[in-house]
C-alpha cells in the first residue's frame, strides 16, 4: 500500500476505530516512525471545524507498534480559543500505549512583527542518479516507499568522523494530489539518525521523542524534492539530540525539527 492510501483510511475520523498497516512499512519490528506520527496527525486534522494550520507537532515513541496487529488512536481537542486549538493523540496496541502526540494549530493573524529566517539550504542541486538503492533485508523495509539523494555526511555503520546528514527527499510514488504537512512528517524521519554513520558496525538506534515546528502552511507539487539537512547537537551516553531544517523545492525553509535518538553500539 502507498504512503495516501494508509494515511487516507476513513477509520482515522473516529475515535478507537480498528486500525493497521502492512510489514513492508516497518522500521525493524515496529513501524516507520514516519508513518505512525502521521497516522496521529491525520486523526487531528479529522477533528479541526475550522482551517487551523499546524504549528508544532510533538510526538513520543513510548513503545513498538507492530505490523499486521490492530490498534486504535484516540484524539482528545485539549482547547479551542478563538486562534489556536490544542490537541492530544493517544495510540494503543494490545492495550499498551505506543504513541502519544500533542498538537498545536492556529489561525494566521496581521502582525507588523516579521523575522525572516537566517538558515540557507547548503545542498546541491539533485541528483536523481544517485538516489540510495533498497537493498532487502540490509535496509529498513519502508525504505522501498521513499527516494533519498544523500548530499552530506556518511552511510551508517561506517565508523564516520562526521555527524552531519543531509540531501534531498520524496515518494516513490508521487502522492494523489499535493504533498502537505503529512507527507512532509513521514519523508523527514526518512533518514537515519545522524550518529548512525560513526558507529563501526550495526547497531540498534531508536527514537524517543521528536517536536517538528512548522514555519508555514504546507501545499507544494507532488513531484517535488524536499531538502534535509541535519546536525548532531549533542551525545553522550548512549543518547543523542539531533536538529534538522526541511527545505521546500525553492530552499524556503518550511520546518525545524528535534529528535531524542537512543543508540546501542557497545552490544
Amino acid at each position: 500500500m502507498t504512503f495516501d492510501q494508509l494515511i487516507n483510511n476513513p477509520a482515522l475520523a473516529n475515535n478507537d476505530s480498528q486500525l493497521s498497516f502492512p510489514e513492508n512499512w516497518c522500521q525493524g519490528r515496529t513501524a516507520f516512525g514516519g508513518l505512525s506520527t502521521a497516522f496521529m496527525l491525520k486523526s487531528m486534522l479529522y477533528r479541526l471545524t475550522d482551517d487551523r494550520r499546524l504549528l508544532s507537532l510533538s510526538t513520543n515513541f513510548v513503545g513498538p507498534l507492530l505490523a499486521g496487529e490492530p490498534f486504535q488512536i484516540t484524539t482528545q481537542v485539549l482547547r479551542s480559543g478563538k486562534n489556536a486549538t490544542q490537541m492530544l493523540s493517544t495510540l494503543t496496541q494490545a492495550g499498551n500505549v505506543c504513541l502519544i502526540a500533542q498538537g498545536c494549530f492556529a489561525k494566521d493573524r496581521d502582525s507588523a512583527i516579521e523575522v525572516p529566517s537566517a538558515d540557507k539550504c547548503t545542498l546541491g542541486p539533485v541528483q536523481e542518479a544517485h538516489i540510495l538503492p533498497y537493498q532487502e533485508g540490509v535496509m529498513p523495509a519502508f525504505f522501498q516507499h521513499v527516494a533519498l539523494n544523500a548530499q552530506q555526511g556518511a552511510l551508517p555503520f561506517s565508523n564516520a568522523k562526521s555527524s552531519n546528514l543531509g540531501g534531498w527527499m520524496k515518494f516513490k510514488v508521487e502522492p494523489e494530489h499535493h504533498l502537505n504537512a503529512l507527507h512532509l512528517l513521514a519523508l523527514a524521519d526518512a533518514w537515519p539518525p545522524t550518529l548512525l554513520q560513526m558507529c563501526r558496525a550495526p547497531s540498534p538506534a531508536s527514537s524517543m521523542s521528536w517536536y517538528i515546528e512548522f514555519l508555514s502552511d504546507i501545499n507544494l507539487p507532488k513531484d517535488a524534492w524536499l531538502g534535509f539537512e541535519a546536525i548532531t547537537h549533542h551525545s553522550a551516553k548512549g543518547y543523542g539530540v539531533e536538529d534538522a531544517n526541511i527545505y521546500g523545492p525553492d530552499r524556503q525553509l518550511l520546518a525545524l525539527s528535534r529528535q531524542t535518538v537512543a543508540v546501542f553500539d557497545n552490544q
